[in-house]
């Protein structure tokens, strides 16, 4: 029996799309829900599902802390919730449905560069700074974790790293790179999790 699926999103939604057409040419989970906090003018998401003729539904903060999306996505017999680009914080309550089938993607190699505040260009900004302050830090990446009730401080699944020179390299091509590695990666270690199947912990490229 095939996996119901559901990705939430806050931003552009490059790496929900990548999810959503990768499981759906492995014929391997139907995606059930793909949802986003925020509406159509500040989330790009929407017009990439729409362009792969998918639809994004718009929840609030409410309903994620009331449990009325818990109640939604358990209605549709989710079994696997993908965060892709989500930065509201997952309630215990919430995470208590699917304890460890709610999985996460941040662009460092956690723990650092992680927390509450630590996403997007932000990191990449964080990391610039601390690769031009100290020669020996020449490394970024991303990491794949199992959501807890804390930012980014749940079980790490999977990590891969890239080589980056603060010289040549200011944040938004830092920003480049990781996104690559996401887009290679946060696919085929979904992919392994709903198979369970084993996962190499990290990778160097």
């Amino acid at each position: 029996m095939s996996q119901q699926v559901a990705i939430l999103a806050s931003g552009s939604g490059s790496n929900a799309q990548a999810l959503w057409r990768h499981l759906g040419e492995k014929s391997l989970a139907e995606v059930v829900f793909i949802g986003c906090n925020r509406g159509p003018e500040r989330a790009g998401i929407y017009e990439r599902a729409e362009a792969d003729g998918l639809v994004v539904e718009r929840f609030a903060r409410k309903d994620l802390e009331s449990g009325q999306l818990r109640k939604l996505l358990e209605a549709r017999m989710v079994d696997w919730i993908f965060l892709a680009g989500f930065l509201m914080r997952i309630p215990r309550d919430f995470i208590a449905g699917w304890p460890r089938q709610i999985v996460n993607i941040h662009p460092s190699l956690l723990p650092h560069f992680g927390g509450q505040g630590m996403w997007g260009h932000h990191v990449h900004e964080a990391v610039w700074s601390a690769a031009e302050a100290d020669e020996n830090f020449r490394t970024t990446g991303m990491t794949i974790h199992r959501v807890n009730e804390n930012y980014d401080e749940g079980e790490v699944v999977f990590q891969a790293e890239v080589a980056i020179d603060p010289r040549t390299d200011d944040p938004s091509k830092i920003a480049s790179k990781v996104l690559s590695l996401e887009h290679t990666y946060y696919p085929k270690v979904a992919e392994h999790l709903i198979r369970d199947e084993p996962i190499q912990k990290s990778i160097s490229l």
